[in-house]
């Protein structure tokens, strides 16, 4: 495992749990309003595996779960056999994942590894090209073996102007239906992989809103995260 780092305690990252962050090196995506640009090089990282596992071990009376982030986790080559090392240590194991590699998930959710997880659905399938995907069939793919798993999950997508708008939201509304949550999360411009990206105007408070009454009927909970 390529590891970038770790959140040592964090109280937001796994709903209704306290939780340690494991962040891996090397993303195959290219999300301009990306707040993590140092995560995207496919690199060696700077914090051992094994350092990783003797932290939670000493942690496990005061955190419940971990949560494996990126860059993009399913990448990793040896991302199985650390789930089913933090599983032998008795955590509770949350998957954020863009989706791109539907084998590897299907053979996580397959050996109950996971008990949460959570996709990003960046727009529609058609503006993929613009994140640096060009074939984004695989989404579909893993969208549909999360919400057939019976594992907790959640999708959610970055409303950043110009990768999604308005009429990118039925074809949303198409990948995730009748999923458990969706989430809309508002594009903060702040540190961006693309630096004119943080010149870009956020969508409104009451343009979220508008959005999210569109989501409702498509989904069992939907939620707007980060709105200023």
């Amino acid at each position: 495992m390529n590891i970038a780092g770790i959140i040592k305690n964090s109280f937001i990252d796994y709903p209704d749990e306290i939780s340690a962050v494991v962040f891996t090196q090397g993303c195959n995506m290219s999300c301009p309003y990306c707040h993590n640009p140092e995560l995207i090089p496919v690199r060696e990282g700077s914090v051992s595996e094994k350092e990783v596992l003797e932290f939670l071990k000493n942690r496990k009376k005061y955190l419940s779960s971990v949560v494996v982030t990126g860059g993009e986790p399913t990448l990793q080559k040896n991302l199985i056999p650390f789930l089913k090392k933090v599983k032998g240590i008795g955590f509770k194991i949350k998957l954020d994942t863009n989706g791109t590699r539907p084998e590897v998930l299907k053979k996580i959710l397959e050996e109950s590894l996971i008990d949460y997880v959570a996709m990003d659905v960046k727009t529609s399938y058609d503006k993929y090209f613009m994140i640096g995907i060009k074939n984004a069939e695989a989404i579909g793919e893993s969208a549909d073996l999360i919400k057939k798993s019976g594992v907790k999950h959640e999708f959610r997508t970055t409303f950043a102007p110009g990768i999604v708008s308005q009429e990118d939201i039925p074809k949303i509304c198409e990948i995730i239906k009748n999923c458990k949550k969706y989430v809309i999360q508002q594009f903060i411009p702040e540190k961006t992989l693309n630096k004119e990206f943080s010149k870009v105007r956020p969508f409104s408070k009451k343009e979220l809103e508008d959005f999210k009454k569109i989501f409702e009927p498509h989904a069992n909970e939907v939620r707007i995260r980060n709105v200023q």
